[in-house]
């Protein structure tokens, strides 16, 4: 049987006989017994298992190396020792040796060490707990919008347009490297065209939002950003909600509505983890986590902030300024402030992404970021620009081509009306509910530069 199901009614299996199948996790050998730390995967609880000399195969058993994939039969009885419970062996068979050579030892590992042998390190306690809430988490967003009549929307991989506009996308060609020199005919490549993997979702989901009204996205996207920061990584995960009839201030509630959701419903269903993580990874995680749920999000706009930032009795090293981006440590700053999460709104136009709706005083955008205490911005949103004459022009202005978006114009055309969304980086939010702070860290196969192991 599975741990998970033996732990929830440990109870009842007490003085019974049960059989399990897992992994060694510890092996500790006397002369006349043994101890055996004992897990299976399905819960984050290991169990330990006791035998003695009186085990038809003792001696063979004693030989068991840590890593080994071992079959036990025994009864369940109450202990003496740390834990509450544990097995008395009658049968331990192996099922998969382990060599010597095996890399994950009962000792402290670097995360460093582990990312070098990332198709091992789910078996350690840290990262057992990382990716158990990492599927809790998705399931968890899923269920969100699932449950609130969205739907869900598969954006293409393969896109020949650029959402950012920022340019740093990997390009998918099947042109020899011989032919990419110089000017490139792609009327001979696979699409026909440039193509390149997608940044974002986000412009072919609003084609299902003037269809549904309510989609959302969650699945990977690339950057090619030469990168090496804790928070960026070549390939992620977004979670990219786009809701038709809804303004600037109705996507922010969705937004609070959204996340306080996904943070209550890992603490109710990944307990263990959380207070691993709160032991062992960030001190004061389930407060700072349990304190989110129960804030009023303050909203304040981006030009009120730089006020704010400039009064403040503060040497910055990145001076604030207006008509500017803010820096990690006025994120900081602002949310310490208002003692809380904080919606930033209204953002400078030139700063923006083309697509963002013009504010009446032609100088800001009603675009959002969501700070959170601890981790800056987590969230990124916008009321999206529903005149058509007014997304041309901004379009122009910005050096985009609007002949190859001819599809996303004609969104205004054709019974377009107010609509926005929002972009959630999952490993962002995953290294919020954790407190492990590196990116490469919540996923399990991290592509970084110079990095595409595994």
């Amino acid at each position: 049987m599975d741990l998970r199901d033996l732990f929830q009614n440990i109870d009842e299996y007490v003085n019974k006989e049960v059989k399990v199948e897992g992994w060694i996790r510890n092996h500790r050998d006397q002369k006349t017994f043994g101890f055996i730390d004992f897990a299976d995967g399905t819960t984050f609880l290991h169990l330990q298992i006791v035998y003695d000399e009186n085990l038809i195969n003792f001696d063979e058993v004693k030989k068991f190396l840590v890593g080994s994939a071992i079959a036990v039969t025994g009864t369940i009885v109450k202990s003496k020792g740390k834990q509450a419970y544990e097995m008395q062996a009658k049968e331990v068979t192996l099922l998969g040796s382990c060599s010597e050579d095996y890399p994950i030892q009962p000792k402290r590992h670097t995360k460093e060490f582990l990312r070098e042998v990332a198709y091992l390190r789910p078996r350690t306690n840290l990262f057992q707990a990382v990716f158990r809430v990492r599927s809790i988490a998705a399931y968890a967003i899923h269920k969100y919008f699932q449950d609130r009549g969205y739907v869900y929307f598969h954006a293409p991989l393969i896109t020949a347009s650029d959402c950012e506009g920022a340019g740093e996308m990997f390009q998918v060609t099947t042109l020899p490297l011989d032919k990419l020199k110089g000017e490139v005919d792609y009327s001979k490549d696979f699409f026909g065209k440039m193509t390149n993997l997608t940044v974002s979702g986000q412009l072919e989901a609003e084609t299902f939002a003037l269809a549904y009204k309510k989609t959302y996205t969650f699945g990977p996207t690339f950057r090619a950003e030469n990168s090496n920061t804790k928070t960026h990584a070549s390939e992620f995960w977004m979670i990219e909600p786009e809701i038709a009839f809804c303004d600037l201030e109705g996507d922010m509630d969705i937004m609070e509505d959204m996340l306080k959701y996904i943070v209550k419903y890992v603490l109710d269903n990944a307990p263990l983890e959380i207070a691993f993580f709160d032991s062992f990874v960030e001190k004061g995680l389930k407060e700072k986590l349990e304190k989110l749920i129960t804030s009023k999000f303050a909203r304040i706009d981006h030009n009120d902030v730089i006020t704010i930032l400039k009064k403040a009795d503060v040497k910055w090293e990145f001076a604030p300024e207006y008509g500017e981006d803010i820096a990690k440590e006025h994120e900081k700053y602002i949310t310490e402030y208002f003692n809380g999460p904080v919606f930033i709104k209204n953002w400078p136009k030139d700063i923006k992404a083309f697509y963002m709706k013009l504010n009446p005083d032609g100088k800001t955008v009603a675009a959002v970021d969501l700070e959170v205490p601890g981790a800056g911005e987590l969230i990124g949103g916008s009321q999206r620009e529903e005149d058509y004459d007014k997304l041309v022009a901004r379009m122009k202005e910005m050096g985009i081509d609007a002949s190859s978006m001819d599809w996303y114009l004609n969104l205004r055309k054709y019974g377009g009306c107010i609509h926005s969304g929002f972009g959630m980086g999952f490993e962002r939010l995953l290294i919020y509910l954790t407190g492990v702070d590196n990116i490469r860290d919540v996923i399990p196969y991290p592509r970084t530069p110079r990095n595409c192991e595994f």
